[in-house]
């Protein structure tokens, strides 16, 4: 532990496993998000979940940010890294009850990860990299930012809830800030770690469904055909969301990012990925729930509540996809704007059909809606190497 090897400075790398053994802990907690929304499916609910989903994503952005100036092999960065994912899991079994006696909790475990990001993030700087003014404008705002939350766990309902907004807006003022100087950005480590912890989400998918069927199961039920058919249609809708990301926009993002520079890398970064990224991620944690209600009881109507779960989720996901695009190429995925719109009619209106049968038209309707994406652009494809 002698010091650490930084990478050139135009070098990129790719995620170290530690990095992926941190993300393991966002399992956990993004579950009790989950968790959450099916306990009280009520615009409260959703509004606290959509909360902590909020300071969830600040450590997690803020080591994945730290990581992106230091190559994460070094022992030092790896030391680190184990600590945060230490802390990480006390923070994760909290987050279902961070509004009540998890409070405390919850907040002093995700400051501590924040500090240890702090400290990662001051390790890379040198005579010939130096970002120590840039870093320091950040770290300040967000020690003040951890502060407020820690101390707003120890009061109760609306006050502890004031706290925590407060916080978020400290941080967003704070990025807002940080934007106007020049940041050490590898893309290609961005687009590497934002599509794992889209993988991690969307995981959650899988879970969701899953463990329910499966405690049924234990019960002495059958599986039955209405079931079989609410799981597969639920691995198609996990599968599309996974084609929707990862076939064009992930590499395409990646791509945009590596033809900037200097500020203008990083306030596409932040732009790009840390704001654009975070409703595709909530919108795939959203839609979770209203999955697992439906495996649950595929036969029956579902309830205004988890409909809007499930249309608002594919809402963020699909409209976080189009702002990340918009903002790197100026193009407008004008197909999932107008699917967006169509999926949400279909499910808020939907309250006759049946659990299964709402979901299929889900899928089927986002499969068509990808297609006619795919085409478009085999088409323009098409036509810009005829005129090459």
């Amino acid at each position: 532990m002698k010091g650490i090897q930084l990478p050139p400075a135009t070098e990129d790398f790719t995620a170290d496993p530690v990095e992926l053994f941190f993300d393991l802990a966002y399992v956990f907690a993004f579950s009790q998000l989950v968790a959450l929304l099916i306990d009280d499916p009520t615009w409260a609910g959703v509004g606290k979940a959509a909360l902590l989903f909020c300071l969830l994503w600040l450590p997690w952005q803020q080591l994945t940010w730290a990581a992106n100036a230091v190559s994460g092999n070094g022992r030092f960065v790896r030391s680190l890294f184990i600590v945060a994912t230490v802390v990480s899991i006390p923070m994760a079994a909290s987050t279902s009850s961070a509004f009540e006696a998890g409070g405390p909790v919850f907040s002093i475990a995700l400051a501590g990860i924040m500090l240890i990001g702090f400290r990662m993030q001051t390790v890379g700087t040198r005579d010939d990299l130096d970002y120590r003014e840039v870093i320091f404008s950040w770290i300040a705002p967000n020690v003040v930012a951890v502060t407020v939350l820690i101390v707003g766990s120890f009061f109760d309902g609306s006050a502890r809830l004031a706290f925590w907004l407060v916080t978020v807006a400290i941080v967003l003022w704070a990025m807002m800030d940080a934007s106007e100087g020049e940041w050490l950005i590898r893309p290609g480590h961005f687009a590497e770690r934002h599509g794992l912890i889209v993988i991690i989400a969307l995981g959650e998918v899988i879970v969701a469904i899953g463990i329910p069927v499966v405690a049924s199961l234990q019960k002495g039920d059958i599986l039955s055909a209405a079931t079989v058919s609410a799981l597969l249609a639920s691995g198609g809708f996990a599968g599309l969301l996974w084609w929707a990301y990862f076939d064009r926009p992930s590499p395409g993002l990646e791509y945009g990012a590596s033809r900037l520079e200097g500020k203008d890398a990083g306030r596409y970064i932040r732009d790009v990925y840390t704001w654009a990224h975070a409703p595709v991620v909530a919108g795939i944690i959203l839609s979770a729930a209203a999955l697992e209600e439906i495996a649950l009881h595929p036969r029956d109507h579902v309830e205004l509540g988890f409909r809007g779960m499930l249309a608002g989720g594919l809402f963020l996901f699909l409209i976080g996809v189009y702002l990340a695009v918009w903002r790197a190429f100026r193009a407008q995925a004008r197909e999932r704007l107008i699917g967006a719109v169509v999926i949400t009619a279909l499910v808020l209106t939907g309250g006759s059909l049946e659990g299964v049968m709402m979901l299929t038209l889900v899928v089927v309707v986002m499969f068509v809606v990808l297609w006619i994406e795919h085409q478009r652009f085999e088409r323009m494809q098409v036509q810009h190497e005829h005129k090459v």
